[in-house]
């Protein structure tokens, strides 16, 4: 999950080099910290959300063969 999270990131910002994915499993539930930098927050995040809804798509249902809950999170 964490690899698929950091491709796409990377696709859409300007400085790939500063994409970062931490990945915590606890129990059932799979958290994904995404981090990029200032000035490409807003091309992640997308108008209304709407980039960071179809990531967490993705990624949703990339986890569903696993059974387990995915979180991804997105800061900088």
């Amino acid at each position: 999950m964490r690899e698929l999270v950091e491709v796409l990131a990377q696709s859409l910002v300007d400085h790939p080099e500063e994409v970062t994915v931490q990945e915590t499993e606890k129990d059932n539930e799979i958290l994904l910290e995404l981090k990029v930098a200032q000035e490409d927050m807003g091309k992640v995040i997308g108008k209304q959300g709407r980039i960071a809804k179809a990531i967490r798509a993705v990624v949703k249902a990339a986890a569903s063969k696993t059974d387990k809950k995915v979180i991804v999170e997105i800061g900088q």
